[in-house]
């Protein structure tokens, strides 16, 4: 009796077998975090620089769905207005201004793979080490979500240098754009 509830306390894990749960967040979460990766793959090492820029959208409306799946409704419509809405288009319109090649010969291609896959070895690496090693006996703090005005607060008040210069940053980009096309 008294392991029927202990496991019934945890939660995710069934009462009665002891096994976990298929609660349908964690469906949602694997079939949105499988997206996210095979997205992810194919944006670096695809050769057109336009179908690499939709993988990046399908990868940044996935972190917006798994947002939503965190409970931060605010912060997955920023994501979705802010990176969808604004910097892929940014993107796109900097890929159609400069005259670029679309492709690649399949020599490059293969070292392109290669290349693409001991980077993300290495960020894998590199990024599991330093929070396996930073965060090994953190405990998290389940205190009250933030509203939309604290959010805004924080982003407007405390972080308004950086917000501010990377909005500077894009429009430095997208000038230098406009130039290297008209620059023909």
């Amino acid at each position: 009796m008294s392991v029927v509830v202990l496991c019934a306390a945890l939660p995710g894990l069934d009462p009665l077998t002891g096994g976990e749960v298929l609660v349908a967040q964690n469906v949602a979460f694997a079939v949105i975090g499988l997206t996210m990766v095979a997205a992810a793959l194919r944006m670096v090492t695809t050769t057109n620089v336009v179908h690499a820029a939709l993988y990046l959208v399908i990868v940044l409306a996935g972190a917006a769905g798994l947002f939503i799946l965190l409970g931060a409704e605010f912060v997955a419509v920023t994501q979705v207005l802010v990176y969808i809405g604004a910097i892929v288009v940014l993107f796109l319109f900097g890929i159609m201004l400069t005259r670029g090649s679309y492709g690649t010969d399949e020599d490059v291609g293969r070292e392109r793979h290669l290349m693409a896959a001991l980077v993300g070895v290495l960020v894998l690496g590199v990024t599991a080490g330093s929070l396996v090693d930073t965060f090994r006996d953190a405990e998290l703090a389940r205190s009250a979500p933030s509203t939309a005005a604290q959010i805004g607060d924080s982003i407007f008040g405390q972080y308004i240098v950086p917000f501010e210069a990377i909005s500077v940053l894009l429009l430095a980009a997208l000038i230098g754009a406009v130039v290297v096309a008209r620059s023909d």
